[in-house]
């Protein structure tokens, strides 16, 4: 059944592809309707506690209230999101295969919901406790005093963070690649007192030492292994010898 399945999907990709795209939207329409109702409540019972107040009071009680369901809504959605990614068992696990398979679909759930976030509340989060609660809740590990500055991570049930790991600004990290017409999905490791710098890339399969450093957008291939304490850089991104390291150090001073 199921290789009937994935022939079906192989077959007729582009169509099967578009089916699969507006139930997801469905399913993002329901999880906003869910997140929004607390919020739309709080509004609706600031409204009448001020109905008798006078307009400009009535005004200004709105347009707070407005405010504050922002965040409502975006706590909301935080702890909604893992909820359907854990009842819909879109968790995806290690596979290699082609993109339209049946293996794929918790994959691309897990994703839509994590770029549901990612493109509506985790900007307005990150980096504080709350982005690292909502990777958590998505099945990331996420060591003690790590911090997350950026929302550019897909996949987060594959990414394995340390402790004390620094990850900056708009970094983007990944746990699948694309190689000969096939999807990968294969865990990202990246151990304690790493340090990735602004806007570098780090994909899928990758795993990074302990204390290791990436510097600024640099460009991580998949399947690439990073030393203990190692520094890399560039497109795409090597180890630098000490001499180019003390050849930075002397830039910097």
């Amino acid at each position: 059944m199921k290789e009937l399945l994935n022939n079906i999907l192989k077959k007729w990709g582009d169509v099967v592809h578009l089916c699969i795209v507006i139930p997801m939207f469905i399913l993002c329409a329901f999880a906003f309707g869910i997140t929004l109702t607390p919020a739309v409540m709080f509004v609706k019972w600031v409204m009448e506690l001020t109905s008798d107040q006078s307009l400009f009071i009535h005004s200004l009680s709105f347009a707070l209230s407005l405010g504050a369901a922002f965040y409502i809504f975006a706590f909301t959605l935080i702890l909604v999101l893992p909820f359907l990614n854990l009842v819909l068992f879109a968790t995806p696990k290690p596979w290699r295969g082609p993109y339209y398979s049946v293996k794929v679909l918790p994959w691309y759930i897990h994703n839509g919901l994590t770029y549901l976030a990612r493109f509506t509340v985790l900007e307005f989060m990150t980096p504080s406790p709350f982005n690292n609660l909502f990777y958590r809740l998505m099945r990331m590990k996420v060591g003690r005093h790590t911090q997350i500055n950026s929302s550019h991570i897909s996949d987060p049930a594959l990414v394995v963070l340390g402790d004390e790991v620094t990850v900056g600004g708009s970094v983007s990290i990944l746990a699948h690649y694309g190689q000969g017409g096939y999807l990968v999905l294969t865990p990202t490791v990246i151990e304690d007192k790493v340090t990735l710098g602004l806007k570098c890339s780090i994909m899928g399969g990758v795993h990074i030492g302990k204390g290791a450093k990436v510097l600024p957008h640099s460009v991580v291939l998949p399947k690439t292994k990073i030393g203990a304490g190692e520094i890399w850089a560039g497109v795409p991104a090597k180890k630098l010898s000490q001499e180019e390291v003390d050849a930075l150090k002397n830039q910097r001073d």
